[in-house]
């Protein structure tokens, strides 16, 4: 098996190299095309040339050389930026519609402008996907200049902008937007009741840049518009008796954590004890299964959402916080039984949720482009994902300037405070130097507790977290100087450049000379992805650098994989030299990039045919909103109110069917199955009412095409809607609750009590 394996790498690695030889001599190509004597009129009207022979049909492959090299000259006059061969390589492989790892620091922004350019010439626009709002309008006006001056257009798309302005932005020839921004301008024009209320034009060639993030890390996240919700929910009381509930059970007693601790799950003693608590009867009957649900969210929200980790409290709100950048993140909810349990677990109201008007994950919005490329410092370790979701293949692009960061063995250590204080003796040492430091924490709790460590050795640093966010900006321009010690959660880890001295030439050789940044990372993450982004904030362009891990045996990733065990009766300060505990801490994340993989795999099985459902009917709602039907206008407005008014009757009912699916599993039925049975044969029943009610509405309306009428009759959008997106984790979590404890215990009181004549309780 060995011998295949080793047989299908140097097969890759071979391919590898004949790619990139290919792209090395496209790249001295457009080199000699040495465009410095050519003046900018001359320049301007090549650009001219291109963007007719692609208009006209010319296969833009032909145009490459010609598009890149422009692109070169006129960074090189607007910018005084000259890009390197692995840029021009990176933005063959772009175009090529590879993802494309590049290293930190080596400049994806200006590789992204050659195939921005050379795809937006066909004049049928370009979007560039950002991390941030930040990014999207500092990269749209950096690299504007470039675009302009080859006679394009360019603008980015921000949050709060008016209809018309975010119009006017998606109909330049370059775009430059957050995903999710992009996502719901989409979802708002899926809803829309005339055409000129949208702001998409069809989609055409996209470049996502931190592709690992957004179309793995957050590819399963659902983005919603719904009504306004009114006011607060009515339901706050149950919600903090089911939070008193959860908090009277014992673990071992009366539940059990599932092996990876991603749900938790009630043994019969514990099901007894709650319905003692709640006076119900027999909590797995049909009829109580609206109880059974509250209190295992209850449940969830109480043992396994920690605060200052998943969430933080502030101004008497809860704000979740993304596990994979540290940051805060901005309008996202959990599912609405979940998100108000977590509020009763807080002492909170929730707010109702509002009527869910659509939906669409991240993963399937990014599908609805034709051409697809993106780039990221680290996209190899998961390649076979990208492959398998989006058919997109990795190429690593070689550095321009060799790595020569050091990254030391992971030190490992039995136990938390030894791990601390082999943290403070550390940063210490070598904060004593005047080395800048840049540490990345597990949570918000574990950089306050790590601050005060330092504050009581005299270590003065900056504290990074989701609670003092306005910061950011100001700490991380300051990271690199010497003497800093910058404290951060995973918000440093990724898109963040930090540059050495802090960007003063003569403090950066004075850093380089101590060996450049220093990143410790108090932690290794689920995704070995995520801790080489940590990394990738040190020795960028060649700068010196190091990095190191400290683990402790009782870090939550150790213990939810048992690795404690493996040293037993051992309690000491010293790190472990122990080369097999680190190759089984490599595992564990292998495991766990497993395990992610196969949710992704079982999610995708139930939103795939929704999509599909929701692409079917919004094609044809696309031709009555575009007049493509012969259709009066009152006609018009009224299916297209019906289809959106079904749809959304149709959302709620998979919603309702979603969270109760799992319950199949107790009659032998796959759930999965049983779910595309049941929202099948629910949405095949759409047509049907749209036809119905849009013929008992037009007679109403008696043929009129007087909006007035319309609006008497309710025929009009919501009078305000809201976007957010929903945490999915609950889901995931709760896709495997039924295990054989919790069956035994349903077949015991459901069956075996009438028989066997059991007590209630």
């Amino acid at each position: 098996m060995n011998l295949v394996v080793k047989l299908m790498r140097e097969f890759k690695d071979r391919d590898t190299r004949h790619k990139l030889k290919g792209y090395r001599d496209k790249a001295e190509l457009i080199r000699k095309r040495n465009l410095e004597a050519w003046d900018d009129q001359r320049l301007q009207a090549e650009s001219l040339r291109l963007k007719k022979e692609a208009k006209s049909g010319t296969p833009l492959d032909e145009l490459l050389v010609d598009a890149y090299a422009l692109v070169c000259e006129a960074a090189k006059r607007k910018l005084g930026l000259q890009p390197y061969d692995v840029q021009i390589m990176a933005a063959i492989a772009l175009h090529e519609r590879f993802l494309i790892e590049q290293h930190t620091g080596e400049g994806k922004t200006l590789s992204a402008v050659m195939p921005a350019y050379l795809n937006a010439l066909t004049g049928e626009g370009v979007h560039v996907l950002t991390f941030n709002d930040y990014l999207a309008n500092r990269d749209a006006e950096w690299m504007g200049p470039i675009y302009r001056f080859l006679g394009l257009t360019v603008n980015s798309v921000q949050a709060g902008m008016s209809l018309f302005e975010k119009r006017e932005a998606y109909a330049k020839d370059i775009t430059y937007v957050t995903v999710k921004e992009a996502g719901f301008d989409y979802l708002r024009d899926t809803i829309a009741l005339n055409e000129a209320d949208t702001v998409h034009r069809p989609f055409h060639f996209v470049i996502v840049d931190e592709a690992d993030s957004l179309l793995l890390d957050e590819a399963r996240v659902p983005l919603v518009i719904a009504g306004e919700s009114g006011s607060f929910g009515n339901d706050g009381n149950d919600g903090i008796r089911f939070a008193e509930v959860a908090r009277q059970l014992q673990q071992v007693e009366h539940y059990d954590f599932d092996e990876f601790q991603r749900n938790v799950y009630l043994n019969e003693v514990g099901s007894a004890k709650a319905e003692s608590l709640l006076g119900c009867g027999n909590l797995y009957e049909s009829h109580h299964s609206h109880l059974l649900m509250s209190l295992n969210c209850a449940l969830h929200a109480e043992l396994l959402l920690k605060k200052d980790v998943d969430y933080i409290v502030r101004d008497g709100n809860i704000e979740l916080v993304d596990e994979y950048t540290g940051r805060v993140a901005e309008n996202r909810h959990l599912p609405d039984g979940l998100q108000a349990a977590l509020a009763a677990k807080e002492g909170l109201q929730s707010k109702a949720g509002g009527k869910i008007l659509g939906t669409i994950t991240l993963q399937h919005f990014i599908s609805l482009y034709p051409k697809i490329c993106g780039m990221t410092a680290t996209a190899q370790t998961s390649a076979m994902d990208f492959e398998d979701i989006y058919v997109l293949q990795v190429v690593q692009i070689p550095p321009n300037r060799t790595n020569i960061r050091i990254d030391h063995p992971h030190r490992i250590y039995t136990h938390k405070e030894a791990k601390l204080k082999a943290l403070v003796q550390e940063i210490s040492s070598v904060h004593a130097t005047g080395r800048p430091i840049l540490i990345g924490t597990s949570s918000v709790g574990e950089s306050n507790i790590l601050a005060e460590a330092l504050a009581v050795a005299d270590v003065p640093c900056h504290v990074l977290n989701a609670k003092n966010d306005a910061k950011e900006a100001e700490i991380i321009a300051k990271a690199g100087e010497i003497g800093a010690v910058t404290v951060s959660t995973n918000m440093a880890g990724r898109g963040v450049d930090i540059r050495l001295g802090g960007g003063n030439p003569t403090q950066a050789e004075v850093v380089a000379k101590l060996g450049g940044l220093y990143v410790i990372g108090t932690h290794v993450n689920e995704s070995v992805r995520i801790d080489d982004q940590l990394r990738g904030r040190s020795g960028r362009q060649g700068d010196p650098g190091a990095s190191v891990f400290f683990v402790s045996l009782e870090d939550e990733l150790m213990l939810r994989f048992g690795i404690n065990k493996a040293i037993r009766n051992l309690r000491q300060d010293e790190a472990l030299e122990d080369s097999v505990l680190r190759s089984k801490i490599a595992q564990i994340q292998r495991v766990i990039m497993g395990q992610n993989f196969d949710i992704r795999q079982e999610l995708n099985c139930y939103s795939d045919m929704v999509e599909d459902q929701r692409r079917i009917l919004y094609e044809e709602r696309l031709g009555i909103l575009k007049g493509e039907k012969p259709m009066s206008p009152s006609e018009q407005r009224v299916r297209l109110f019906y289809i959106d008014e079904f749809w959304a009757d149709h959302l709620a009912y998979v919603s309702y069917i979603r969270e109760g699916i799992h319950l199949e599993s107790l009659a032998s039925r796959n759930p999965i199955d049983e779910f595309h049975a049941q929202i099948t044969q629910a949405y095949e029943q759409i047509p049907a009412k749209i036809n119905s009610e849009s013929a008992n509405m037009l007679v109403r309306l008696g043929g009129s095409n007087d909006p007035a009428k319309w609006e008497k009759f309710g025929l009009k959008s919501p009078t305000s809607t809201r976007t957010y997106i929903i945490n999915d984790q609950y889901i995931q979590n709760k896709r495997s609750s039924w295990t054989t404890t919790t069956v035994f215990a349903y077949w015991l009181r459901t069956i075996a009590r009438p028989i066997f004549r059991l007590s209630k309780y």
